[in-house]
């Protein structure tokens, strides 16, 4: 049975975390409609509920306490998760809603051209995509899944090897017939793109050649996306998994250096919290991926 006492109203939750997003009264008022004496009516009674002052009152300001801070993210937790749910009911009653959390090149280059297939299949089931490449705990993100790249050791998730990424070094036509490359040491003296999450992509790549890697100097990036229009650009080569090389080497815009499709240091993955286990939408999601996968 739920205490009372630990649950306060949704009016009171919601006067507190506008007060605090705005850091002040009048402008959390503002957004809610309600009179300046109402949110503070409100915030005052969940702290007298709950037996803790959240702010420090200096004449008309308000100075949010240490706990209020940790306290306000749970809160802005839990009202995102009531708010998702509602809309998912109201727009699915009869399916479910999916909360992915995907890296940002794989999610238009690889999941946005199929997840088509899969609305139509499952017309009561709806997804929210979110692209991020910083990791995250399940335990404080509102999400149902991840698709992201390495090992399988996302803290306190169950994991499906969706496939293991596999390089493309490629440049732009004109650099190339500029600075033809025949063997890995040709390589010398051109600029290599890198991403902030393969620290050690060019290396495996030269190994699968027989090479020894130069140094390496070219920009840094935090998407593969960027390094697509880098390399398409003139601006270096690019070494990208083979899923993304591909469209661009069928257009022309790129060409392939040396072998293609090397094995890398990785794989792809989808990871989920144990709450989703079970999850009907889920295990339908799942399925259609882990098809997906075998199909190619």
């Amino acid at each position: 049975m739920r205490q009372r006492r630990f649950l306060p109203s949704l009016s009171q939750l919601i006067a507190f975390e506008a007060v605090m997003r705005h850091g002040s009264v009048t402008a959390a008022a503002d957004e809610l409609h309600l009179t300046q004496s109402t949110v503070s009516r409100l915030v005052a009674s969940l702290e007298r509920q709950l037996g803790k002052p959240l702010f420090t009152r200096d004449r008309k300001r308000l100075t949010p306490t240490p706990e209020a801070v940790t306290y306000a993210a749970s809160v802005t937790q839990g009202l995102d998760v009531i708010q998702r749910a509602s809309m998912g009911l109201i727009a699915n009653p009869g399916g479910g809603v999916l909360s992915l959390s995907v890296l940002p090149t794989f999610a238009t280059r690889w999941l946005a051209p199929r997840i088509g297939q899969f609305l139509s299949d499952n017309p009561g089931i709806s997804i929210n995509l979110s692209t991020k490449i910083q990791r995250f705990s399940f335990a404080s993100e509102a999400f149902d899944a991840v698709i992201f790249f390495g090992q399988p050791d996302w803290p306190d998730a169950h994991h499906l090897r969706l496939f293991d990424e596999r390089l493309t070094a490629c440049a732009s036509p004109q650099m190339l017939a500029h600075h033809p490359v025949a063997h890995p040491s040709d390589m010398a003296g051109l600029p290599l793109l890198q991403l902030e999450t393969r620290p050690s992509g060019w290396s495996a790549w030269f190994a699968a050649q027989g090479g020894t890697p130069p140094a390496v100097s070219g920009m840094v990036m935090d998407q593969f996306s960027m390094m697509i229009q880098a390399a398409i650009a003139g601006l270096g080569v690019a070494l990208l998994p083979s899923y993304l090389a591909q469209p661009e080497i069928d257009e022309g815009r790129l060409q392939p250096i040396l072998r293609a499709g090397v094995p890398g240091e990785g794989a792809y993955w989808l990871a989920w919290p144990d709450r989703r286990q079970g999850d009907p939408a889920f295990a339908r999601f799942r399925t259609w991926i882990a098809d997906q996968v075998t199909a190619g």
